[in-house]
């Protein structure tokens, strides 16, 4: 199988009501992102088992030239890492941080992979 070929399909969170359901799941937090993840109860469209992520950068990181690149970083740190780590049915916000712009790309990478498994161990979702 080559890189490009997808284990399991990637799509995008697009609207606010679907960032603001996946915020009331699982947090894990680190210097270049918050990664909050949520499982799709049957009948949340798709019923697929497409995993599908989110991005946003707040004000606070800086004007737009900072938060663009911040989101970009991110973008491609999903792309080469959810599909070893992340899991089918879930949707997940990544929301950047000051490390995602100032870090060396490879340590972001690195905070993506533990956050995506350490999100996973059994803890119950807040309330």
């Amino acid at each position: 199988m080559q890189a490009s070929e997808p284990l399991i399909p990637l799509g995008r969170l697009k609207k606010r009501a679907e960032f603001l359901r996946v915020r009331d799941g699982h947090v894990w937090r680190s210097r270049s992102l918050v990664l909050q993840a949520r499982h799709r109860p049957d009948g949340v469209l798709p019923s697929d088992n497409t995993t599908r992520f989110g991005f946003t950068a707040t004000k606070r990181l800086g004007n737009a030239v900072t938060r663009n690149r911040a989101r970009r970083r991110l973008k491609e740190t999903v792309r080469l890492e959810a599909l070893a780590h992340a899991r089918p049915g879930y949707d997940y916000v990544v929301i950047a941080r000051h490390g995602a712009v100032s870090q060396p790309f490879e340590h972001v990478q690195k905070e993506l992979r533990q956050a995506l498994e350490g999100i996973h161990k059994d803890k119950p979702a807040r309330a």
